[in-house]
Protein backbone atom coordinates (compact mmCIF):
# COMPACT_ATOMS: atom_id res chain seq x y z
CA UNK A 1 0.00 0.00 0.00
CA UNK A 2 1.19 3.55 -0.81
CA UNK A 3 0.62 6.14 1.30
CA UNK A 4 -2.48 8.44 2.24
CA UNK A 5 -0.74 12.02 1.95
CA UNK A 6 -2.41 15.22 4.35
CA UNK A 7 -3.73 17.78 1.77
CA UNK A 8 -5.11 20.07 4.32
CA UNK A 9 -6.92 20.40 7.41
CA UNK A 10 -9.21 22.57 9.33
CA UNK A 11 -11.23 22.89 12.45
CA UNK A 12 -14.51 22.60 11.87
CA UNK A 13 -16.31 23.08 15.22
CA UNK A 14 -14.24 23.85 18.50
CA UNK A 15 -16.49 23.56 21.87
CA UNK A 16 -15.65 23.68 25.55
CA UNK A 17 -15.49 19.91 25.39
CA UNK A 18 -15.08 18.70 21.53
CA UNK A 19 -13.08 19.91 18.76
CA UNK A 20 -14.28 18.50 15.29
CA UNK A 21 -11.64 18.48 12.83
CA UNK A 22 -11.92 18.07 8.88
CA UNK A 23 -8.58 16.74 6.72
CA UNK A 24 -8.25 16.01 3.22
CA UNK A 25 -5.84 13.48 1.89
CA UNK A 26 -4.27 12.23 -1.21
CA UNK A 27 -5.43 8.86 -1.67
CA UNK A 28 -3.12 5.82 -3.28
CA UNK A 29 -4.80 5.46 -5.84
CA UNK A 30 -4.53 9.58 -6.97
CA UNK A 31 -8.06 10.74 -5.83
CA UNK A 32 -8.60 12.40 -2.92
CA UNK A 33 -10.95 12.03 0.64
CA UNK A 34 -12.09 13.60 3.37
CA UNK A 35 -12.61 12.63 6.85
CA UNK A 36 -14.15 14.17 9.76
CA UNK A 37 -13.09 12.83 13.49
CA UNK A 38 -13.10 14.14 16.77
CA UNK A 39 -9.52 16.12 18.36
CA UNK A 40 -9.72 14.98 21.49
CA UNK A 41 -6.79 16.32 24.62
CA UNK A 42 -3.67 15.13 25.03
CA UNK A 43 -4.96 11.43 25.70
CA UNK A 44 -6.28 9.37 28.56
CA UNK A 45 -4.57 7.09 31.25
CA UNK A 46 -6.63 3.50 32.51
CA UNK A 47 -5.59 2.28 35.62
CA UNK A 48 -6.00 -1.01 36.79
CA UNK A 49 -5.66 -1.18 40.46
CA UNK A 50 -4.41 -4.71 42.06
CA UNK A 51 -4.27 -5.76 45.42
CA UNK A 52 -2.75 -9.10 44.72
CA UNK A 53 -5.75 -10.99 45.15
CA UNK A 54 -8.61 -8.52 43.43
CA UNK A 55 -8.56 -5.79 40.89
CA UNK A 56 -10.30 -2.85 42.00
CA UNK A 57 -13.35 -1.26 39.66
CA UNK A 58 -16.13 1.32 39.65
CA UNK A 59 -19.60 1.25 38.91
CA UNK A 60 -20.29 4.60 37.64
CA UNK A 61 -23.08 6.90 35.97
CA UNK A 62 -21.98 7.72 32.40
CA UNK A 63 -24.14 10.45 30.91
CA UNK A 64 -23.42 9.65 27.60
CA UNK A 65 -25.05 6.31 27.52
CA UNK A 66 -27.34 6.78 30.48
CA UNK A 67 -26.36 4.01 32.80
CA UNK A 68 -24.20 3.25 35.24
CA UNK A 69 -21.48 1.05 34.19
CA UNK A 70 -18.17 -0.85 35.45
CA UNK A 71 -15.16 0.51 34.75
CA UNK A 72 -11.34 0.72 35.64
CA UNK A 73 -10.41 4.53 37.39
CA UNK A 74 -9.50 6.57 34.44
CA UNK A 75 -9.00 10.18 33.27
CA UNK A 76 -7.79 13.11 31.18
CA UNK A 77 -4.46 13.71 30.59
CA UNK A 78 -5.92 17.51 31.06
CA UNK A 79 -3.01 18.67 33.77
CA UNK A 80 -0.32 20.64 31.33
CA UNK A 81 3.11 18.93 31.38
CA UNK A 82 2.24 15.83 33.55
CA UNK A 83 3.54 12.72 32.63
CA UNK A 84 1.14 9.98 32.12
CA UNK A 85 1.76 7.90 35.02
CA UNK A 86 1.54 10.55 37.12
CA UNK A 87 -1.96 10.99 35.81
CA UNK A 88 -2.92 8.00 36.47
CA UNK A 89 -1.27 7.79 39.96
CA UNK A 90 -3.79 11.14 40.83
CA UNK A 91 -6.30 9.56 38.91
CA UNK A 92 -6.37 6.16 41.33
CA UNK A 93 -6.40 8.32 44.10
CA UNK A 94 -9.10 10.82 43.38
CA UNK A 95 -11.52 7.53 41.91
CA UNK A 96 -10.83 4.89 43.75
CA UNK A 97 -9.00 5.98 46.83
CA UNK A 98 -5.52 4.61 46.35
CA UNK A 99 -2.52 5.23 45.96
CA UNK A 100 0.02 3.27 43.98
CA UNK A 101 3.55 2.30 45.16
CA UNK A 102 4.46 0.68 41.55
CA UNK A 103 2.92 1.52 38.83
CA UNK A 104 4.22 -0.59 35.15
CA UNK A 105 2.58 0.52 31.85
CA UNK A 106 1.18 -2.19 29.64
CA UNK A 107 0.03 -0.50 27.16
CA UNK A 108 -0.67 2.63 24.90
CA UNK A 109 -3.74 2.13 22.85
CA UNK A 110 -6.37 4.02 20.51
CA UNK A 111 -9.82 4.16 21.92
CA UNK A 112 -11.65 4.85 18.29
CA UNK A 113 -9.30 6.02 15.82
CA UNK A 114 -12.22 5.22 13.06
CA UNK A 115 -13.83 8.83 14.79
CA UNK A 116 -11.23 9.85 17.16
CA UNK A 117 -7.31 10.61 17.53
CA UNK A 118 -8.02 9.96 21.40
CA UNK A 119 -5.08 7.46 22.63
CA UNK A 120 -4.65 5.93 26.58
CA UNK A 121 -2.25 4.82 28.82
CA UNK A 122 -2.69 1.81 30.70
CA UNK A 123 -1.76 1.36 33.54
CA UNK A 124 -1.33 -1.99 36.34
CA UNK A 125 -1.25 -0.57 39.62
CA UNK A 126 0.60 -2.69 42.58
CA UNK A 127 1.53 -1.99 46.21
CA UNK A 128 -1.79 -0.07 46.91
CA UNK A 129 -2.53 2.13 49.94
CA UNK A 130 -5.46 3.29 50.86
CA UNK A 131 -5.62 7.11 51.11
CA UNK A 132 -9.06 9.28 50.83
CA UNK A 133 -10.16 9.83 47.43
CA UNK A 134 -10.97 13.21 45.95
CA UNK A 135 -13.57 12.79 43.31
CA UNK A 136 -14.45 15.37 41.08
CA UNK A 137 -18.08 15.93 40.04
CA UNK A 138 -21.48 14.36 40.70
CA UNK A 139 -21.04 11.07 38.80
CA UNK A 140 -17.51 10.07 40.67
CA UNK A 141 -18.78 11.57 44.20
CA UNK A 142 -21.64 8.85 43.24
CA UNK A 143 -19.25 6.03 41.88
CA UNK A 144 -19.23 2.23 44.34
CA UNK A 145 -15.53 0.62 44.42
CA UNK A 146 -15.92 -2.97 43.81
CA UNK A 147 -13.33 -5.64 44.30
CA UNK A 148 -13.24 -8.43 41.80
CA UNK A 149 -10.72 -11.58 41.10
CA UNK A 150 -9.85 -11.23 37.55
CA UNK A 151 -12.16 -14.54 36.78
CA UNK A 152 -15.09 -12.21 38.22
CA UNK A 153 -14.54 -9.68 36.20
CA UNK A 154 -14.28 -11.75 32.89
CA UNK A 155 -17.06 -13.44 33.69
CA UNK A 156 -18.97 -10.03 33.43
CA UNK A 157 -17.32 -9.24 30.52
CA UNK A 158 -18.83 -12.65 28.92
CA UNK A 159 -22.42 -12.19 29.95
CA UNK A 160 -22.28 -8.20 28.78
CA UNK A 161 -22.22 -6.87 31.87
CA UNK A 162 -19.13 -5.10 31.71
CA UNK A 163 -19.38 -2.94 28.23
CA UNK A 164 -16.67 -0.50 28.87
CA UNK A 165 -14.02 -1.00 26.14
CA UNK A 166 -10.54 0.39 27.99
CA UNK A 167 -11.84 -1.83 31.00
CA UNK A 168 -12.66 -5.34 28.75
CA UNK A 169 -8.98 -4.10 26.66
CA UNK A 170 -7.11 -3.87 30.26
CA UNK A 171 -8.47 -7.29 31.62
CA UNK A 172 -7.48 -8.92 28.48
CA UNK A 173 -4.06 -7.73 28.69
CA UNK A 174 -3.62 -8.86 32.18
CA UNK A 175 -5.24 -12.15 31.56
CA UNK A 176 -2.29 -12.57 29.43
CA UNK A 177 0.17 -12.01 31.54
CA UNK A 178 -1.14 -13.69 34.44
CA UNK A 179 -2.23 -17.10 32.51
Amino acid sequence: MTEFRLRSGSIVYSGPGVTIASNEYDTPDGGTMTREYVRCHPGSVVVLPYTGTHIVLLRQFRAPVGEVVYELPAGKRDVAGEDPAETARRECVEEAGLLPGRLELLHVFYNSPGYSDEQSWLYLAEDLTAVPSDPQGPEEQAAEVVELDLDEALELVAAGTIKDAKTIIALYAVRGRWR
